[in-house]
């Protein structure tokens, strides 16, 4: 739902106004930094300096690339978070005018601190920078560093391809990850000004934000704006192809109403329309909503992000790939349908729409029946979904830098925070509130802070020195074959080589291609 407030802000922003904390006047001592854009004006709160909704593109016609914001002259508030992307959820103040970003730093001084840049998750489909997870201000005090996060276009407004389909869309299908990299430019061009080191920049994403930066990894454009890189429970080992981009476009544009040969006019629906039009089942997958991600374009994606291999130049950029134990939990742990699971009616909930590859459930449940003859069906259902589905591709980005010799360290969360009905492990996103140091608003189990501060330490560690070790962590090495060392993060973290190797060995020998695409 587009908002009132969103509507008016993106009037403003259409008339060459800076929209952050307009209706909000400076206080004297309040941060200030000259922008290559303009002034802002931020707030001092808990000892950080924070400046959010801070324009970083401007206002942008529909499905074409983005581009830097008009000049303003007069400071911009940057007192409250930007709009982001139009989306279907709860997610409060939208509007296609959504190029913002946000800042926390110790210091607007000289000091050249690392700057960790977080990309959010919700796939390629949902999400803002503005959530109380991703707030930067433990994590800025606590390393000595510059923390952004940021918004961007999403779902059908970053990633649908009617390249094939009309004239003047030839960027159309990657806009999402071209605002990331207006962004970076941004982070580049402006952030010395802020107290961060322009030739320091690491990116860490959860979920679809570790997904965006493993594509980002294979985008030529974004060669030399970020030097460190972490992934937590997002990778991206194939991009859609082409004919498949098309195909989903296709079938979107019937629910809009449209022919192919009439594809620009979704240039000029209302967006809830464009919203609504993605619920319908995928038709290459034949389930789910229409996909939408990163599109093999050879424009600005010339090749996939890890297949057939690595992309080179990804290669020199220190890297920490990261998974949860049992990362399907997050998305079917509370699922009625779960509720007195038998093996026969474990064979109904290992579908293809769930474990996403070519195996059959009763090979499944016999492979793990096998490797785990103490585990219940429950315990059997998470740990093939997550190990087939979720896990693949951390593997396989893992193994293709270790086969080329690119540095990269690989942790696995075994630490059991709690979900909303009260059951425990190591789900999806458990690993968020750790890595930002932010325990309170969203892991406050026994250990939470113990784990924390590794973690947090771990990944402030790779943006200032590109190494994550630190006196707090048992030593963690690097990630080689036959090895595969791995980091086991809990209350006593420690090194592992190869954990849950029999499912890993189990599932390599089923063709994986990455989900959606």
């Amino acid at each position: 739902m587009i908002t009132r407030r969103a509507a008016c802000l993106s009037t403003l922003a259409l008339a060459g106004f800076p929209t952050s904390g307009l209706a909000m006047a400076p206080d004297r001592g309040d941060p200030r930094v000259n922008t290559t854009a303009g002034p802002v004006t931020g707030l001092r709160h808990s000892g950080v300096n924070v400046f959010k909704g801070i324009r970083y593109g401007a206002p942008t016609r529909r499905f074409q690339a983005p581009q830097p914001p008009t000049p303003w002259r007069d400071p911009a508030l940057a007192r409250d978070f930007g709009a982001a992307s139009p989306q279907r959820g709860r997610e409060p103040n939208q509007s296609e005018d959504c190029l913002f970003l946000n800042v926390w730093t110790p210091g607007v001084d000289a000091g050249r601190r690392p700057v960790m840049v977080y990309i959010h998750g919700g796939g390629y489909s949902s999400g803002s920078g503005s959530a109380a997870l991703y707030d930067g201000t433990r994590l800025a005090t606590r390393g000595d560093v510059v923390v952004v996060t940021l918004n961007h276009r999403l779902n059908a407004l970053g990633y649908a391809y009617l390249a094939r389909l009309a004239d003047g869309f030839e960027d159309s299908g990657n806009v999402g990850q071209l605002d990331l990299i207006l962004a970076l430019r941004w982070v580049r061009d402006n952030i010395a000004a802020f107290g961060g080191d322009p030739d320091r920049v690491m990116l860490f994403g959860q979920s679809g934000g570790g997904a965006k930066i493993a594509t980002l990894m294979a985008m030529p454009a974004a060669r030399g704006l970020f030097h460190r890189a972490a992934t937590m429970s997002g990778q991206q080992v194939t991009a859609s192809g082409p004919l498949n981009a098309t195909v989903r476009a296709e079938a979107w544009l019937k629910a809009l109403g449209l022919t192919p040969d009439r594809a620009r006019e979704a240039a000029t629906l209302p967006v809830e329309r464009l919203l609504e039009a993605q619920t319908q089942a995928d038709p290459v997958l034949g389930f789910g909503g229409v996909y939408f991600g990163p599109v093999l374009d050879f424009r600005h994606l010339p090749r996939h992000p890890f297949y057939p291999d690595a992309a080179p130049q990804g290669l020199t950029i220190p890297m920490i790939i990261g998974n949860t134990r049992e990362e399907t939990l997050g998305f079917m742990g509370d699922d009625p349908a779960n509720v007195g699971l038998t093996w026969d009616t474990l064979v109904d909930r290992i579908t293809p729409a769930v474990m996403r590859i070519d195996i059959t459930p009763e090979a499944v449940i016999a492979g793990y029946r096998r490797m785990h003859p103490d585990w219940s069906p429950d315990q059997v259902l998470i740990a093939a979904t997550t190990a087939g589905r979720s896990w693949r591709g951390a593997v396989i980005e893992a193994e293709e830098r270790a086969k080329a010799g690119a540095p990269a360290w690989v942790y696995q969360l075994d630490f059991a925070g709690a979900m909303a009905s009260g059951r425990k492990g190591a789900f999806h996103t458990a690993d968020i509130p750790l890595v930002f140091d932010n325990v309170a608003a969203g892991a406050s189990e026994p250990g939470a802070q113990t784990v924390a501060d590794a973690m947090s330490d771990a990944f402030i560690a790779l943006a200032r020195d590109g190494d994550p070790n630190h006196a707090g962590l048992a030593r963690w090495e690097r990630y080689d074959l036959p090895r595969r060392q791995t980091m086991l993060f809990d209350v006593v973290s420690r090194q592992a080589d190869d954990p849950r190797g029999d499912e890993r060995e189990f599932f390599s020998a089923i063709p994986y291609i990455q989900p959606g695409t």
